[in-house]
């Protein structure tokens, strides 16, 4: 089989176009929980110990909630468009690339959920799991190897 792998800089290039669509759609939100926190901290200094501890906390507990949201919004996108007729997310359709089974084949849903999950995994470390893709002989990223996906040009 004479598969033509996706390297590390194409990859990286795609996951930036996704960045900017997932930031188009999250950024407004961060903007409007951002001023709404910095409204209350300017509050804080007629508050007492207790009052101010209890909003630190809810606003750490905001911040939690949010960051989580973002995962699982992150996470299906592209799980979603990589198990689609498609094969790809945004970014990657844009420069002809396409996520595949170690076959070959369309993934389904789960299989690229797991993918998508892993890249936790492949963000430990200071991204080394990411930074595999430009050094393994299939062009995989841990992530891709945890889940035996490929990525490559169409």
């Amino acid at each position: 089989m004479n598969t033509n792998y996706a390297g590390f800089w194409l990859r990286f290039v795609a996951v930036l176009i996704d960045g900017i669509i997932i930031g188009a759609v999250t950024w407004p939100v961060v903007a409007i929980l951002g001023l709404g926190a910095a409204s209350s901290v300017e509050n804080m200094e007629s508050m007492d110990e207790a009052e101010a501890m209890s909003m630190a906390g809810g606003m750490m507990a905001m911040g939690f909630a949010f960051q989580a949201s973002f995962f699982i919004l992150q996470t299906l996108y592209f799980a979603l468009m990589e198990s689609s007729g498609k094969q790809a997310t945004v970014g990657k359709m844009v420069l002809g690339l396409k996520v595949t089974d170690i076959n070959g084949n369309k993934l389904d849903f789960v299989k690229a959920l797991v993918r998508n999950v892993c890249k936790l995994i492949s963000s430990l470390i200071m991204c080394i799991g990411y930074i595999m893709a430009g050094f393994t002989e299939k062009k995989q990223a841990l992530h891709d190897m945890i889940a035996s996906t490929l990525v490559v040009k169409k």
